[in-house]
């Protein structure tokens, strides 16, 4: 080879690898956020009421006066608000009227951004699925529990909810998750299985998920879901409330239970958060749908495993993955999903992978409306999101719906 080829070999590999350099260095990172983010995700909140889905319309108003649904709710289709509705009483004691942009405690709705969290800490390799609680905790009084046990709930573990009321005495000072970790290693409570043989929904789980998570990243589950959650999925409504900062949860919608005559005020339990904590809107849960969707918080792989329910399924459909409960249908057909119900708040937040379909209602009531959703989902041509809908049974409350 001549010097003059060598110099046009030479020139071509410069071009070549400039502009590789400058393609790859064009590609968006979905992680980090633009205006042009801002700008779309506008577009996704935008609601012209005189457009509203008209049988959905009525479907609500019935779900109000017959069933007492008292709440916020929401349908999305394709990137677009097709219905959404404030109906009833943010705090009944004083009548003031819900919002649409009202901040409900999303009680185990959380877990979804717990599982998130986790998840993004697997990716970074702060942590593996594999990893012993015991690693974190080393008095940790129980063997055999790693987090994925955690975030299927197949720990076995006892639900800290019932078995720190009796000793935590001053009812007045609210526990934190650091408290409740403490309690349980030193009181050591019975388990309700050994590890890894069956599926128990309770709240200890994503307790000590949040523990980990603050104990891994040095920060608090609030900042931490700030910075790595909140604010890259454009949630600008969205807060992590625990009684251990906040003496009053600065929100104004207050939970009832049953009956207008009871308003539940937030106790030494409002502490611990993962389980539950997380405050938001229905727009910022449109939001959340979209990051997940658009790559914007984990990897495709990462879904895709959260996604993927790790017990035996119920009625061949229902199962559980990592922080989201889901309906396996036809042909692939998969929905998400996850209920909630803490302190006079009641929810479902339903997410349609496939058809591109969300479908919230928060509430503040906790009556049993949200049980006679079925004429919706079937006019939205989704599966039923209720087990007993495929055996005839129904969901009852106290199931482990929550």
């Amino acid at each position: 080879m001549n010097y003059r080829n060598i110099l046009a070999v030479a020139a071509m590999a410069t071009f070549l690898f400039t502009n590789c350099s400058s393609s790859s260095k064009n590609i968006e990172d979905p992680k980090v956020r633009t205006v042009k983010d801002d700008k779309s995700d506008s577009l996704l909140v935008v609601y012209n009421p005189a457009k509203g889905d008209k049988f959905i319309a009525n479907f609500v108003l019935n779900l109000h006066k017959k069933y007492g649904f008292n709440g916020n709710m929401l349908v999305a289709k394709d990137g677009k608000i097709i219905y959404e509705k404030a109906i009833g009483w943010a705090d009944y004691l004083h009548r003031d009227s819900l919002k649409i942009n009202s901040e409900f405690e999303l009680a185990s709705v959380t877990k979804t951004f717990t599982g998130v969290a986790i998840m993004q800490l697997v990716e970074k390799g702060k942590i593996s699925l594999n990893d012993d609680v015991k690693k974190f905790y080393p008095n940790f009084p129980y063997e055999g529990i790693n987090i994925k046990l955690l975030l299927t709930h197949r720990s076995g573990m006892m639900n800290y909810v019932y078995f720190t009321d009796g000793i935590w005495k001053d009812k007045k000072k609210p526990m934190s998750n650091q408290d409740v970790m403490n309690l349980i290693a030193e009181y050591k409570p019975p388990r309700y299985a050994k590890p890894d043989t069956r599926f128990h929904y309770n709240n200890s789980n994503f307790m000590v998920l949040a523990a980990i998570l603050e104990k891994v990243t040095g920060k608090t589950y609030a900042d931490y879901m700030m910075a790595n959650v909140f604010k890259p999925a454009g949630m600008k409504n969205t807060h992590v409330y625990s009684t251990t900062v906040y003496p009053k949860i600065p929100v104004d919608v207050v939970g009832h239970d049953r009956t207008w005559r009871y308003s539940v005020v937030q106790n030494f339990l409002d502490g611990p958060v993962g389980d539950k904590g997380i405050y938001s809107t229905l727009h910022d849960l449109v939001l959340f749908d979209n990051a997940l969707r658009k790559g914007r918080l984990l990897t495709k792989a990462s879904l895709d495993s959260s996604y993927n329910g790790h017990n035996k399924p119920v009625n061949g459909h229902f199962n559980y993955g990592y922080g989201w409960r889901m309906f396996d249908g036809d042909k692939g057909r998969k929905v998400v999903y996850h209920t909630g119900w803490w302190h006079g708040f009641r929810h479902i937040y339903v997410r349609d992978l496939d058809q591109k379909i969300v479908v919230i209602f928060l509430g503040n009531l906790t009556n049993g409306s949200l049980l006679h959703l079925d004429e919706l989902y079937k006019y939205l041509k989704m599966p039923v999101i209720r087990k007993g809908a495929y055996s005839g049974n129904g969901s009852l409350p106290g199931s482990d719906e929550d």
